[in-house]
Formats: C-alpha cells, sequence, structure tokens
C-alpha cells in the first residue's frame, strides 16, 4: 500500500485508538507497563508528526472509562505515565502553539495529574497551532448520557422545550465534539471496533484499522491511514460529486 499523501487533502481532525502497548510488552517478556512507557514515545512522534502536516485537531484515546477495571498497579502506573508526559512535553507543547485539552470524566484522575493536566491546558489555552486533545476517563456512552440528563433537566424546569431537543442541541454538550467530528479515526493494534470512543462524532468518520501495535507504530503507518483516507470518497449518504480537473497535488512519500 503506497504512503504517498497529497499534502492539500491532509484530514483536519485525526483521532487515534492507541492499541496494543501491553500485547507489545508480553511478546517480549516485559511488564505491561513497559510497554505503555514505550507507547508515550510513539505519541511524541505522532503528535509532531501530525503537527507538521497541519492537522488542525488530533485525538488520543489514552485512558477509558472501561480502563478503571484493570489491576490496581497498572492504573497507578498509567497515571504515573501520564503525569510523566504532561510535565517532559509541557515546554514542546507551548513552545509550538499547541493547545492541549482534556475530554472525559477527570474529576476520576488523581490529583497529581489533574493538577500537571490542567497546568498545560491554562497555559496553551489561547495557542491557535493544532490542538491536542487527550481523551482520559473517557466514554462515548457515558458523555452522551450526561448531555440527555442535562437536556432532560432543563426540560423539566422549563427553561427548555422538549421539540428543541435536536442533534445540535445535543452535540452542543458533547465535550468531544468541541472541535469538530474526526475525519478520520484510526485504531492501532489488530482489533476492529471503536471500543466506545467518540460514538457521536464518528457517525461519518472514516476508520483506518492497524495490525501495528502502538508502541511500534511509526510516522510512516501514519502516512499510510492518511494515503488510505485519501483514496476514499466521502459522500455522506449523498450521490457522488462530478469529477473536475485538479491541478497536479503536492505528495509527500513516507519514508
Amino acid at each position: 500500500m503506497s504512503s504517498t499523501i497529497e499534502l492539500r487533502n491532509v484530514p483536519e481532525r485525526i483521532a487515534i485508538t492507541m492499541d496494543g502497548n501491553g500485547r507489545w510488552a508480553e511478546l517480549r517478556g516485559r511488564p505491561r507497563l513497559a510497554g505503555h512507557r514505550a507507547g508515550s514515545h510513539t505519541v511524541r512522534r505522532i503528535v509532531r508528526a501530525c503537527r507538521r502536516l497541519g492537522v488542525r485537531e488530533l485525538t488520543l484515546y489514552a485512558f477509558s472509562e472501561q480502563n478503571w477495571g484493570r489491576p490496581h498497579g497498572e492504573v497507578e502506573g498509567l497515571m504515573a505515565l501520564l503525569e510523566e508526559y504532561l510535565l517532559q512535553e509541557r515546554d514542546e507543547i507551548l513552545q509550538n502553539g499547541v493547545r492541549l485539552r482534556g475530554i472525559g470524566s477527570l474529576d476520576r484522575l488523581p490529583a497529581h495529574v489533574r493538577g500537571a493536566l490542567e497546568a498545560v491546558t491554562e497555559a496553551s489555552q489561547d495557542h491557535q497551532g493544532m490542538t491536542l486533545t487527550l481523551a482520559l476517563s473517557y466514554g462515548g456512552r457515558e458523555e452522551i448520557v450526561q448531555a440527555a440528563r442535562t437536556l432532560a433537566a432543563r426540560c423539566a424546569e422549563g427553561s427548555l422545550a422538549p421539540e428543541a431537543v435536536d442533534e445540535r442541541a445535543l452535540e452542543a454538550l458533547l465535550p468531544s465534539m468541541q472541535c469538530g467530528a474526526p475525519d478520520l479515526m484510526i485504531r492501532t493494534g489488530g482489533e476492529l471496533r471503536i471500543s466506545n470512543f467518540m460514538l457521536w462524532g464518528s457517525a461519518y468518520s472514516e476508520l483506518f484499522f492497524s495490525d501495528i501495535l502502538w508502541p511500534d507504530f511509526q510516522v510512516e503507518h501514519l502516512y499510510l491511514a492518511i494515503a488510505a483516507f485519501q483514496r476514499r470518497q466521502r459522500r455522506f449518504g449523498l450521490v457522488p460529486p462530478q469529477q473536475t480537473t485538479a491541478p497536479c497535488p503536492t505528495l509527500l512519500s513516507g519514508s
């Protein structure tokens, strides 16, 4: 599969499920946490690559609501790695004009992690470069339920008419949709499912599944996903548009 991509047609919004850290470590006879640490290095290179390509919004599924059910030691290790990442990447995020935000049940995060996240979020809130969103203690079903509860409460108190409840009203209450629906959703690790990630926003996203475990996911693999996206025709339920002649695009190939 070619990894030559057209620079003028890079997806504006990309979301990634970073799967395979634990299996990567187990295949090497190492603790699962070693896989998560290796995966944090992949985060760094993929964030840098997306920023260079001009991606406007990058959302990473870092920790799901369901992940709280993992062994206590693994959860503690993941939280420590998350804090370490935020502290180590703070300067690069700020120096490159990236805006950081977190979505999910952030109040469930340990205080030291929340503090590190809030510090970088506040320091970068006015940045106009790429927005990097970390989905932490996040669940797609959970955020839809919370939005529905908010709308129901408004209807009950009389501040919102039931007939005013529509897609736009619900979508406005979904944190994952503040930056818009992802154009391209990537999942690594070989599994073929969405796993409760951005259920609302993924309705018309292009999906790309990679067998590569997240710690081994290189920029070349990102290019492959983008190249696949660029070969698809997005119709959103409509008929295909008429073909037009376009000037020769600028191309970038993976090394």
